[in-house]
């Protein structure tokens, strides 16, 4: 069941959004604070879909979305009573994925919101080939790294292109070792904490400009690790 966040400060909307979107087999939860809304960006990569008000009490939603982006990819459906072409393109360049101005009809929402999730998920079906980190390109497809300023090519093992996938999937929380492990190793003999600790060290000698001062690859005490990207 596809899950979506409604975040609209108006009850009775929100309520007639989450009912029909339930009649349409979604699973809805709503939030109609700002604040909220705000503090729980880093876990909106759990929804299919984010439905939300620009204008919401404490902080707007273009603030949230701004947010949101730092974390995930998620679709986001803006709703505004503010409808006019600037606030569009305002909504669009904060990485909304549509606009729908208010009023509007429920059946254009519920026609929007199939073909934002149907689109998503056709998007991360596609796999992943290349990612950049900073001037260096990883082909995921041939294992290689490539500075980008002096041509120089890395190649990478199999299990340092799916650590490096795990990191990218994540960037910006923190992955624990055990997930890690559950992710990478499976039923494989698990390695040790430093095992993990030296795929991390490979990786900052790669990428990191100053490897004791990671800009990418960062230890978590007593936890794991967050990767973090500047886009």
């Amino acid at each position: 069941m596809k899950k979506i966040c409604v975040v609209e400060d108006e009850e009775s909307l929100s309520e007639i959004i989450k009912m029909n979107l339930e009649i349409e087999g979604y699973s809805v939860e709503t939030i109609s604070h700002g604040t909220e809304a705000f503090l729980r960006s880093p876990e909106m990569d759990e929804f299919d879909l984010v439905i939300l008000d620009v204008m919401l009490p404490e902080v707007s939603g273009l603030t949230i979305c701004r947010e949101i982006r730092k974390y995930s990819k998620v679709p986001v459906l803006f709703l505004s009573a503010k409808g006019t072409t600037q606030d569009r393109i305002a909504g669009l360049r904060l990485g909304a994925n549509d606009y729908l101005p208010k009023p509007f009809d429920l059946e254009e929402l519920l026609l929007r919101v199939q073909v934002l999730i149907d689109g998503f998920e056709e998007l991360n079906n596609e796999p992943l080939q290349v990612i950049n980190i900073g001037e260096f390109e990883i082909n995921f497809a041939t294992f290689q790294v490539e500075n980008k300023a002096s041509g120089k090519i890395t190649d990478l093992s199999k299990r340092e292109t799916d650590l490096l996938k795990l990191f990218y999937d994540k960037k910006g929380l923190v992955v624990s070792r055990e997930e890690i492990l559950d992710t990478l190793w499976r039923n494989d003999q698990f390695p040790t904490a430093r095992t993990i600790d030296n795929y991390i060290l490979t990786f900052r000698k790669l990428f990191e400009n100053d490897p004791k001062d990671p800009q990418y690859f960062h230890s978590i005490r007593g936890v794991g690790y967050k990767f973090t990207i500047d886009h």
